[in-house]
């Protein structure tokens, strides 16, 4: 969730806002409190939609939809104000996570799970029904774990059966994968009650086996195999579910059962208030999420005289809230690295000679992450050196650097001290995701550039950081070139994905957003495997991939775990294309996986030490430092070389460029690198995902070149 920014109003229908949820091209969504403490989803039009007839008649139509709706498994609609100026609706917040998410992260439910999650979502199918209503999009997105059961919610395309429509009759409205036959055949006029049905039983389905039962790929192909093929139910070893699927996803709509007839037919039920029927993992992501709202501070109405003028929020900070996945960093080393050079915060400021300013580097010397930190500090080094060698240099540069170990407190003190000292023009670093999650605010109140090559999380918000700049494409961005190498080639038709929760948020990233693209971007097909944190023989997994026709894989994980599928993969007969995470790229997996690691390849945001681009870069630093650039270093040169090229084009004799200004100029430069060329986004993201591939040859890493790169 985000911090509400400077624009957005602070109230709405007598709820105080307290942060984004999200937002779209119409409209917000923010979490808002009543003045009882009740939370709300707060959907709020934006005011250039606000005038629209049309628009507004949609939008009162979804609220009076979804107020219609009587059952406790569907949102209940707490308030609306669709005549308003901007016209809002708010429903109960649900603060679990979405069906999607929970089988993405702890893998397919049971049966018994799935037949009590299929009769409470009947239930409240009954209810839309009941109300004369089609919901028109039951998919895993649209369904809520909550603490007390699940919730059907997105009311915004149900229609009255007895009303004309406000879309184009032929118009298909829905998810492919998740919709009916007719959907896909005779247009939205034509879906009734039994188009929810049928997918309801797609969501089971999915939920069973962890796939859409028609697969993914192009739409076209989806809706055609949704017409013309059986469903994919392969797994579901429990008869009477495998019974209740195949009548859900009966070709014929008056062959389905209806929902109020699942609801009989359903043997298994709930208490309310209880989701003791659903596996362990689940439960304990869905008491996180909890806990995590519950974590909120609460936020009072404060009373401000008619006349006071309240000044904007001095910066917008990313409020993080910590999933279940997330990676506990290890505590600081015995000792802090003393820095190369004197580090006050008064230094170059006297005299009337030219200046002396500086770049920084936090980064982890002595901690988890201590070989990366020190790749980087050597990068930046190398960097200015390279300047300071110019004849025409407009002025002199020195490298400031501080160890934050690899903890959140010791990143906050870095960052206070970078941000004090006025002669420091950009900071490079952090080295890790937990520690830039914790100083993205102490460097954004003081507009100071900061630029990361190795923070790779996904969940940044989109100009959360006005200062922030990440210089590497993230852990789901790096599905895009893995995707390339193992399924866009025609010896593989099926992927499988082995998520190993031991490598925290960075692995479920990668092994989430692979599978997702790979059903939405290719003809091919994924089977994904989530094993639990701690899981020490992965050879029953590995044989079950391999089952179920993987002709490759992909293991997202850490160094030991990735070793362990590789020994059990090695005990097979398998010999296709197999592949880990960057992050398993390291001596322990050698160690570890023997022989069994040859053939294991890597897709990396780090160019080689022997690839042609860095020839130049890897002399300079065998003669400063005796040895080959390790990885991360020649990204850390790079992000140097982009911030020294943004100050020279602003700079002034004896006057550095304002901070703000270096900002600006950062987001709109280009930089050719030796690793990747630079350019970022709105967001201050990298734009385009270079990549690089690595693999084990003859019982070492070895770089293979770039990544194979398409069009995303």
């Amino acid at each position: 969730m985000e911090e509400l920014r400077a624009s957005d109003p602070s109230w709405i229908g007598g709820h105080r806002l307290l942060g984004r949820l999200g937002a779209g091209g119409m409209g917000a969504v923010y979490l808002g409190r009543t003045a009882d403490g009740a939370l709300a989803a707060v959907k709020v039009i934006l005011p250039e939609h606000a005038g629209d007839a049309d628009f507004r008649a949609r939008f009162h139509r979804e609220a009076e939809a979804a107020r219609r709706v009587d059952s406790p498994w569907a949102v209940r609609v707490t308030g609306s104000g669709t005549e308003d100026e901007r016209p809002w609706l708010a429903t109960e917040f649900v603060p679990g996570p979405a069906l999607s998410e929970a089988v993405a992260r702890c893998g397919p439910l049971p049966a018994r799970s799935v037949r009590v999650l299929g009769r409470l979502l009947a239930r409240a199918l009954a209810a839309v029904h009941t109300a004369g209503l089609v919901h028109r999009d039951v998919k895993p997105g649209n369904v809520l774990l909550g603490a007390d059961g699940p919730r059907l919610i997105d009311f915004g395309v149900a229609r009255i059966t007895d009303a004309t429509a406000l879309t184009a009759t032929d118009l298909v409205v829905g998810t492919p994968g998740f919709l009916a036959p007719e959907q896909a055949t005779e247009g939205a006029a034509a879906v009734g009650p039994a188009g929810d049905v049928f997918s309801l039983g797609c969501l089971l389905a999915y939920a069973a086996t962890g796939r859409p039962p028609f697969g993914s790929g192009a739409v076209d192909a989806l809706l055609y195999r949704t017409v013309h093929d059986a469903p994919d139910l392969d797994g579901i070893d429990d008869p009477e579910l495998g019974a209740l699927l195949g009548a859900m996803l009966d070709k014929e709509p008056a062959a389905r059962p209806t929902a109020a007839a699942l609801d009989e037919r359903i043997a298994e039920d709930a208490p309310d208030g209880s989701i003791d029927w659903l596996p362990e993992d689940v439960v304990r992501l869905i008491a996180d999420r909890s806990a995590e709202i519950l974590a909120l501070p609460g936020i009072d109405a404060t009373q401000v005289a008619a006349d006071t003028v309240v000044p904007a929020p001095s910066r917008r900070r990313l409020l993080l809230l910590a999933g279940a996945g997330a990676v506990a960093v290890a505590g600081g080393g015995a000792f802090a690295v003393r820095e190369w050079l004197r580090d006050d915060d008064t230094a170059g400021s006297g005299g009337d000679g030219p200046r002396t300013w500086t770049i920084g580097v936090q980064a982890d010397l002595s901690g988890p992450r201590a070989a990366v930190g020190r790749a980087q500090e050597r990068g930046v080094r190398l960097a200015v050196d390279r300047f300071n060698s110019r004849t025409d240099k407009p002025f002199t540069l020195r490298v400031k650097v501080i160890d934050d170990r690899g903890t959140a407190a010791e990143g906050k003190r870095a960052a206070e001290r970078f941000t004090r000292d006025r002669d420091v023009l950009a900071v490079v670093g952090p080295t890790d995701d937990p520690v830039t999650t914790a100083v993205l605010g102490t460097y954004d109140e003081a507009m100071l550039p900061i630029v990361t090559v190795s923070s790779q999380q996904l969940t940044f918000a989109v100009r959360s950081m006005r200062s922030f700049f990440q210089a590497v494409p993230s852990d789901a961005a790096l599905a895009y070139p893995i995707r390339n190498r193992l399924v866009l080639r025609p010896d593989v038709q099926r992927l499988g994905v082995l998520l190993d929760r031991a490598g925290g948020q960075s692995a479920y990233q990668a092994g989430y957003f692979l599978n997702r693209i790979i059903g939405t971007t290719t003809n091919g097909t994924t089977y994904p495997r989530v094993v639990p944190a701690g899981t020490r023989d992965l050879a029953p997994v590995v044989d079950d991939l391999l089952a179920n026709r993987s002709d490759a894989l992909f293991h997202a994980g850490d160094q030991a775990g990735a070793a362990r599928a590789a020994r059990a993969l090695a005990a097979t007969p398998y010999k296709g294309p197999r592949m880990a995470m960057h992050t398993a790229m390291g001596p322990r997996f050698l160690a570890d996986a023997g022989a069994a690691a040859e053939g294991w390849e890597f897709v990396s945001p780090c160019v080689g030490a022997t690839a042609p681009a860095v020839k130049e870069f890897a002399a300079a630093h065998r003669k400063k430092y005796g040895g080959a650039p390790a990885l991360w270093a020649a990204e850390a040169y790079d992000a140097a070389g982009l911030v020294l090229a943004a100050v020279t084009a602003l700079a002034r004799r004896n006057r550095p460029p304002a901070r703000t200004a270096l900002v600006k100029k950062i987001a709109t430069s280009s930089y050719q690198g030796v690793s990747r060329d630079y350019a970022f986004g709105e967001d201050y993201r990298l734009k385009g995902i270079t990549a690089h591939l690595h693999g084990v040859r003859d019982g070492a890493f070895r770089y293979l070149g770039p990544a194979p790169q398409t069009e995303n």
